[in-house]
C-alpha cells in the first residue's frame, strides 16, 4: 500500500506505534481490537506479536531506510548537474540534445556507474530537470513535401472509384 507519492515514512512514529500496540497486547487486549485502534490489518498485528515473541523489543525497532541506496552521492549528483548544464555538444555528443541514453552514457563515463536509460529520467527529475516530449518533426525536414503529398497524393488515394461501365446486355432472350 505504502505512502502517497512524495511523502516520506516517519520511521520513529511507526516504531512507537508498534511498541504501543505490543504494550496494549501485554495488558490483555485482543490483537483484533488493537489492530483496529492503531489502524493496521489484523495480520500486521499478528506479525508484530510474532516478532516480539521471537526477538523481544529488538523485533519492534525501526527498519531504517527502505530500498536500495542511491548509486550517486550528493557530491556526484551536483557534478552531474554541472556537466548537464555544459551541454551535450561541449561534452562530445553530436547534437545539443540530452536524451536518457546519452545521460546514462555520461554517468557511466564520468562516474563509472551504470544506469539503465529507462531509469535516468527519475534521476533527472530529482535534479530539477523536466522531460520534454519530442515535437515529432525533424529540423532538417523538407517543408514542401508534406504539402505536396497532402494536396496531390492523398486526394487521389481517397477519391471515389471511377463508376463501373454498364454490363453488356442483349435485346434477344436467352436460348
Amino acid at each position: 500500500m505504502g505512502n502517497p507519492r512524495g511523502v516520506r515514512r516517519d520511521f520513529e512514529a511507526l516504531e512507537k506505534r508498534r511498541i504501543q500496540a505490543i504494550a496494549m497486547w501485554e495488558q490483555g487486549e485482543t490483537q483484533a481490537a488493537i489492530a483496529r485502534q492503531v489502524g493496521v490489518a489484523p495480520q500486521t498485528m499478528s506479525r508484530w506479536v510474532s516478532q516480539y515473541r521471537h526477538d523481544g523489543s529488538a523485533g519492534l525497532k525501526k527498519a531504517g531506510r527502505a530500498g536500495r541506496k542511491p548509486e550517486l552521492d550528493q557530491q556526484n549528483r551536483e557534478r552531474l548537474y554541472a556537466l548537464l548544464l555544459e551541454g551535450p555538444e561541449q561534452l562530445g555528443y553530436e547534437t545539443d540534445l540530452w536524451t536518457c541514453p546519452r545521460v546514462a552514457h555520461l554517468i557511466e563515463r564520468e562516474f563509472g556507474v551504470s544506469y539503465h536509460p529507462g531509469h535516468v529520467w527519475k534521476l533527472l527529475i530529482a535534479l530539477g530537470w523536466s522531460p520534454q516530449p519530442s515535437s515529432g518533426r525533424t529540423r532538417e525536414r523538407n517543408v514542401t513535401e508534406p504539402k505536396n503529398w497532402r494536396h496531390n497524393v492523398w486526394p487521389a488515394i481517397t477519391s471515389e472509384p471511377a463508376p463501373k461501365a454498364p454490363s453488356p446486355s442483349s435485346s434477344t432472350g436467352a436460348d
